[in-house]
């Protein structure tokens, strides 16, 4: 019995495999997620003035959003290996709410998206600010991980409404 599924990560049999991309053409594929945490105002507080007993938090979120980007295929068992030409990790401290939201992009030039690669880099980034800052709040939240856009390939422009 064979079934067909929008999944493209399933065959006609229902089995997981990762997908064939040999003859998709290669395209400058751009990917855009965002994700918040949200913490107490005194953990704000030693963020934003540098005084986090482990060091800058957000410079070592930065470069651990930048290397998680990299290493997506080695986390998400049917991703693709890719050469990324790009990774930006920016910070929005919203004092007022005690929280940073954190937004990924992600670039390259293949014949697959970087979705996944943006969205890692955010979950990542944002964990390396609850490890650095665990010991002075462990009620911190992670919440709304989103794909903003996305750009390239066959299914053209996502932008999230």
């Amino acid at each position: 019995m064979t079934t067909t599924s929008p999944l493209t990560h399933f065959d006609a049999s229902g089995q997981a495999h990762m997908v064939d991309v040999s003859a998709k053409a290669a395209t400058r594929r751009v990917a855009i997620a965002q994700g918040q945490i949200v913490m107490s105002p005194s953990t704000m507080t030693l963020i934003l003035e540098g005084t986090a007993r482990k060091g800058d938090v957000l410079g070592v979120a930065r470069i651990a959003g930048i290397m998680a980007a990299k290493r997506t295929s080695d986390l998400i068992p049917l991703c693709h290996p890719l050469a990324l030409t790009r990774v930006t990790i920016d910070f929005k401290p919203d004092v007022a709410n005690a929280r940073i939201a954190c937004i990924a992009s992600v670039e390259t030039i293949g014949p697959t998206g970087v979705e996944m690669e943006a969205l890692t880099a955010v979950q990542i980034a944002l964990l390396t600010i609850y490890d650095m800052c665990k010991a002075a709040d462990r009620g911190m939240t992670i919440t709304n991980v989103c794909l903003l856009e996305k750009d390239g390939g066959k299914s053209g422009h996502f932008v999230r409404a």
